[in-house]
């Protein structure tokens, strides 16, 4: 992948910008250190799909779901209350 320094990149910035859209990305370096990738869109956008829903029908949540272990939370909190008091 071609590097350009940013000086090079602000006098050539249109005709660099259409080179990567047409799929020839580039790196712009300050002082010779990378510091950013120009990719044309369609590259940057290559994101897995998140499928929500995928395990629908196939788990359930008990009704008292807001209430596990409240009775143990209790216990723990109010005795760990109790010895600091």
């Amino acid at each position: 992948m071609r590097t350009v320094n940013i000086h090079e990149a602000k006098t050539h910035l249109s005709r660099l910008v259409e080179q990567a859209a047409q799929g020839e990305a580039f790196i712009i370096a300050r002082a010779g250190r990378p510091m950013v990738k120009v990719v044309p869109i369609s590259q940057g956008e290559d994101r897995p799909t998140r499928r929500l829903g995928f395990l629908a029908g196939q788990i359930t949540v008990p009704d008292d779901f807001d209430t596990l272990g409240q009775a143990e939370i209790e216990r723990l909190f109010l005795g760990a209350h109790e010895t600091a008091a």
